[in-house]
Formats: structure tokens, sequence, C-alpha cells
């Protein structure tokens, strides 16, 4: 596994430039070009239905932030004044038929480490020890998950798991219901190193209700490799930030930075290979699903295959890809790209929609 990062605070307010105090990048693009849906946006938890801690940094237990997560609501810290790690030996875990609504609030001050052996968070609306809420798992409005003001770190996951599909994330997987990530980092997360169509070292998305989008608001995900210090970035077979089959993203004002996508063989696999190495920093898969990039910085992730910062395949083609006020910079694909657009390898009708842009 990857060496620990530091622990500290991550950007409590939207696209704050300032360095935290652990040192490293800040939550989300500091210019903040584009503009935040009432739907996106970070919601209120100054009224909590359940608060991790009792003061101190040795209140806020793993324990005690799985115990929170499982009766779902409002979540805040109480955890002092100083920034606090707390580090997993196994997930929280969401339940279906706790609350619609489970906000979790680091208040800027909380890192979640999966100590480079655990995932940190599980959402997985079909997955029965969760409790079967609907005849139809993997369309239903609930839960909605809201990450904000949180760093995660250390994540890591891979191998067999117990439910069928729940591969991938190694910091968060989702399935079901809605999910949105506010003003929150994510480094040093991992996931299979190897295989088709697996993904996520920090965040694995599938089957979200009514087909609306994850949002990822003024975040950031991983981070440039700097002398003497561990390396931040996300990293795993496919999509080493995010990664997801048949889901759609609105990515606002966000930052994504030495990740990087190291299996091979692609996917389908090529004959001897596992699979795998695509999306340096994304992998989007599916049919029907629409993905937009505003206001965001893309820059030094690297595939061992294609698309160095997106891979974004619709294999009906009736996807789409938009890029908007954007910088992707230097994001290398070893195997292939689509032309005209580095670092990028789309499959849709049409062309690519790129607005005021920077792609090289």
């Amino acid at each position: 596994m990857m060496a620990g990062v530091l622990s500290g605070c991550g950007d409590g307010g939207p696209a704050d430039p300032a360095t935290p105090v652990d040192g490293l990048p800040a939550a989300g693009h500091p210019e903040a070009r584009c503009a935040v849906p009432a739907q996106a946006a970070a919601v209120d938890t100054s009224a909590p239905d359940r608060v991790v801690g009792d003061g101190t940094a040795e209140s806020c237990t793993a324990q005690a932030f799985r115990d929170a997560v499982a009766l779902g609501g409002v979540i805040t810290f109480d955890c002092g004044p100083e920034p606090v790690r707390i580090t997993m030996d196994a997930p929280a875990r969401v339940f279906n038929d706790a609350s619609d609504e489970v906000v979790i609030d680091g208040g800027g001050l909380v890192t979640l480490s999966g100590g480079g052996s655990s995932r940190v968070l599980y959402m997985n609306t079909c997955d029965p020890a969760l409790v079967w809420t609907t005849s139809h798992c993997q369309d239903q409005d609930h839960p909605r998950l809201v990450l904000q003001n949180l760093t995660f770190v250390d994540g890591a996951v891979g191998g067999d798991t117990p439910v069928e599909g729940a591969y991938g994330g190694g910091a968060v997987f989702v399935r079901g219901g809605r999910v949105r990530v506010v003003n929150s980092r994510f480094f040093a997360n991992t996931c299979d190193p190897v295989g088709p169509d697996v993904g996520g070292g920090a965040l694995r998305v599938l089957s979200q209700h009514d087909g609306q989008p994850v949002y990822i608001v003024n975040s950031t995900f991983g981070g440039p490799q700097q002398d003497g210090q561990a390396d931040v970035g996300n990293v795993c077979s496919n999509g080493s930030a995010l990664s997801s089959i048949g889901v759609s993203w609105t990515i606002l004002n966000s930052v994504f930075e030495g990740n990087r996508a190291i299996g091979y063989g692609a996917n389908p696999a090529r004959e001897l290979t596992p699979g795998g190495g695509s999306g340096g920093a994304m992998y989007f898969d599916g049919n029907t699903f629409h993905v937009e990039v505003c206001g965001s910085r893309v820059v030094g992730n690297h595939a061992r295959e294609g698309g160095g910062a997106i891979f974004f395949v619709s294999n009906d083609r009736s996807g789409t890809l938009t890029i908007r006020d954007s910088e992707l910079r230097e994001n290398p694909s070893e195997g292939f790209e689509t032309r005209g657009l580095p670092g990028i390898f789309v499959l849709q009708d049409g062309e690519t929609t790129v607005v005021d842009s920077v792609i090289e």
C-alpha cells in the first residue's frame, strides 16, 4: 500500500486559495468560475441530528463515526479546535432505512483515513445487509448522501468483495440513491491495480436515481508530487479519482492532479492481459449518460492506456461530454486518445462540446 499522508483540515469554504495547515492542496479551484446550482450546494448543518465526539480528539473514534453514519441524518463533529484524523479499520456503512438524508460535515477539521487497508465509507441500496427498502434497488431516491468539508486519505479496497458489483471506491463507494461532494479533498486513495471497468481510487458511483447527476463541487483529488513527501495522487486500475458505469456527473470548480490509472490491457482486456489502465483522473462508461466539467483544473494525471485525464465511452453513443471554462494540461495517455483532444478518449455521437477551455 502507499505511504500514509499527513492528517489535517480540509478547506471549509468554497474555493479558498489558502493552503490548509497540513500542507496539502486546498479544496477546489481558487477561481471558482462556474455557478453552483442550489441542488449542488453545501447543506446547512447548524442543527445536526448527530455529533461525533464530545469536544476532544480522543472522543472522535472510528466506532463513534460508524455508529453515527448507521443512524443517518445530519452528522457533524466535535473533536476539539485542532484538526483531527480518524482512522477506519472497517468502513462506515449507510443503512437504507435509517434516514432519507445522510449529510456528513467535517467542518474543515476532519480527515477520514482508511489506514491503507480499509474503505472509508460504503453505501449500497442493493446490499441486503443494509436493508432493501424497494423492489427496484438500483433506482430509488434515497438515501441522499452529502459529503462536505471533509478530507479522505489512504482509503484502500481491492480483490473480492462480499456484494457483487461493489468493486472500486477506495475511499467511498456509492450505489443507488444520490450523492454529492462539496468542499472536500481526496489524497492517496487506492483500489484494484488491474482489471477492466473496476475503478475509483477515490470515489466509485453506480445507479443514481432517475439518471440525475453526481455533483462534485469545489473539491480536490490528488496533488503534485513534491520532493520528500508521500505521493498524494489517487491510484487505481481505471478512473483513479472518479469512476462510474451509466452515471451522469456535473463537476464544478474542482482540481484533479497527479492521479494515475495503472492497469494494463484496456477494456475489453487485450489477450493475455488483466485489463484496465484508462482514465488517469476520470473513467465514465455506459450508454446514455452526461458529464459536464466546468471551471476545473485537470493537470498532470496519467493513464497507462487511454485518456490520461478523462476516459468517456458511451456504448450506444447517446451520451455527451461537455468541458467549459476549464484547463486540461499534461495528462499523458500511453496507449490511445481522441485526435484533437490531448489526454481525453471519448466515444459519442457528434463532437465533444468544448467552451472557453484549454486542452493541451
